[in-house]
């Protein structure tokens, strides 16, 4: 996410939704206070500690807007952060600070949680070999900027949509009939490059899912012991996820049975906001925009 092709194929489309979803046809209170262009400068505050991610979204939310805004800042996303440091300022027409605040600040808060959150649990794994992955289980509309959070935090994403890969979970394999089933019908109709996972709850769904020959086999709310009995029977026939009530307090137990990911949809759904604050706004001395 750091450069301008990225940005215009990818994100542009996000941030000019959601200006248009808090701008409908004017900002009122700002056009009430500020009835022409005058430059000024805002500075960016960390409220709290933390991992900085999504400064380029929060200054393009500013570009978009006008162009010649700019912010000036030596942080970089993946930085920690103490609270009360300045971050960054931002330069540029008052009015297009004052609409633009709350939309940059949105990503920024957002993103920087996750990404804060997300180190935590990737902390715990830390000298083990099992890696951290994320869900599809993101706010609509918010995906790439949730999952590239994760990144940013040290984890890793899984899939990143419905077209990305196969993963067949309890509803697949009902509508199957079988695990042997399913793997059988994704085995025939995706691509040979795509590898096939597939969600089991049960030690006789492990050995299913291994006669059937799945490439990863994905351990869903398994208790800890039938967890270690069921890496003990694929014996590294398969890859191993395991998923369902991850926990930070849990990640090292369960990294200790020797799984190779482990997933966590917590990440995203339920990472608090880094609080950020856009604050000591002014107009430049004499200045016009």
């Amino acid at each position: 996410m750091n450069d301008g092709v990225t940005f215009k194929l990818n994100i542009d489309d996000y941030l000019l939704h959601a200006l248009k979803e808090d701008i409908t046809s004017e900002d009122v209170s700002t056009n009430a206070v500020m009835p022409s262009a005058v430059r000024g400068t805002a500075q960016l505050l960390a409220k709290e500690d933390g991992i900085l991610c999504g400064l380029q979204v929060f200054e393009r939310v500013f570009h978009l807007l006008d162009s010649g805004t700019v912010f000036e800042t030596d942080f970089h996303d993946g930085d920690a952060v103490t609270s009360g440091t300045c971050v960054g300022t931002l330069t540029g027409d008052i009015r297009v600070l004052l609409s633009g605040e709350r939309t940059a600040l949105n990503y920024l808060q957002r993103m920087s949680g996750i990404a804060t959150f997300t180190k935590g649990f990737a902390d715990e794994l830390r000298g083990t070999r099992t890696r951290l992955l994320d869900t599809r289980k993101t706010t609509p509309n918010m995906r790439p900027f949730e999952k590239y959070a994760v990144t940013v935090g040290g984890g890793y994403n899984h899939r990143y949509n419905l077209s990305d890969g196969v993963l067949l979970k309890d509803n697949h394999i009902g509508a199957a009939g079988s695990v042997r089933r399913a793997v059988a019908m994704a085995r025939k109709y995706a691509p040979f490059v795509r590898k096939v996972e597939v969600e089991v709850e049960t030690l006789e769904m492990v050995q299913e899912a291994l006669d059937a020959g799945a490439d990863i086999i994905m351990l869903d709310n398994m208790d800890t012991e039938t967890m270690a009995e069921a890496v003990r029977m694929i014996g590294g026939r398969a890859l191993t996820e395991c998923s369902g009530n991850v926990t930070r307090e849990r990640l090292r137990e369960i990294a200790a049975l020797g799984v190779d990911y482990v997933s966590s949809g917590a990440l995203t759904h339920s990472a608090p906001i880094l609080d950020l604050s856009l604050k000591n706004l002014k107009p430049l001395p004499s200045a016009q925009a």
